[in-house]
């Protein structure tokens, strides 16, 4: 798969996001990042194409962010970049581009000031990254650095928030519109409508969400363009294929 970026086509940007951290895969800590990563990206116009939870491991890490680097306009990781044993991102990240980890002198000079003569090797981890990095509305215990087009920021959901609200406008682009149809039908029959509208309107993105136990509608259809035009045809050949009983609302 290449990049948006190189196709010299009008298709939108496109991300992946690596989650890093064994306490993800052993149910021990719920995700809230790639939720809200996915949602902010959604009105800034970027296609979220691939997502992926994998543990604290160098090799891992580096095999991941090297394909994702290579598949996607933009790389978003969450976790792995604190001064414990099991914070191994900023190594793997630089495993898998081939650079080595070096401690960033701002970095470095900023927890002098801080720990002054309480400063020791653990704490100095704060300030590695790979060589080439790009320091990103950094504070002291949080780093988040950029390297080529890779974004490396915390897994803690309120510093992770912080650091993308600061840089999300570097990525705003043209949004995608939404349509949302509830109807009273259900999938078997509804499938027909949509496989229709969709031959006609190929770039529609597409998608239906059975309610079983809603009192009022069996399934909510989302129609999403970054051409509202074009949404609003499709919307109107899809409202034409159903009855006006099979609507119950739409957003």
């Amino acid at each position: 798969m290449t990049p948006a970026s190189l196709r010299g086509d009008p298709l939108p940007k496109t991300a992946g996001i690596i989650l890093i951290g064994n306490e993800i895969l052993s149910g021990k800590v719920t995700d809230a990042n790639a939720a809200y990563l996915c949602r902010e990206f959604r009105t800034l116009g970027v296609d979220v194409r691939r997502i992926t939870v994998i543990p604290d491991e160098v090799e891992l890490i580096g095999k991941e962010v090297s394909e994702f680097a290579r598949d996607y306009d933009y790389v978003f990781t969450s976790g792995g970049v604190g001064p414990t044993h099991d914070d191994v991102t900023m190594e793997g990240i630089a495993r898998g581009l081939g650079v080595p980890v070096v401690r960033h002198p701002e970095l470095v000079a900023r927890l002098r000031a801080l720990y002054q003569e309480h400063l020791n090797e653990a704490r100095l981890r704060m300030a590695e990254v790979p060589e080439g990095a790009e320091l990103l509305a950094s504070d002291l215990r949080f780093p988040a650095v950029m390297i080529r087009n890779i974004y490396v920021l915390p897994g803690i959901p309120e510093i992770f928030r912080e650091k993308f609200e600061a840089i999300k406008e570097r990525f705003r682009s043209v949004p995608f519109h939404l349509k949302s149809i509830y109807v009273r039908i259900g999938e078997g029959v509804l499938a027909q409508h949509l496989n229709e509208m969709l031959q006609r309107f190929p770039r529609v993105q597409c998608g239906s969400y059975p309610k079983l136990s809603h009192p009022e509608y069996k399934v909510r259809v989302t129609l999403e363009s970054q051409d509202p035009l074009y949404l609003e045809q499709a919307f109107a050949d899809l409202m034409a294929r159903l009855s006006p009983g099979d609507v119950v609302k739409i957003e």
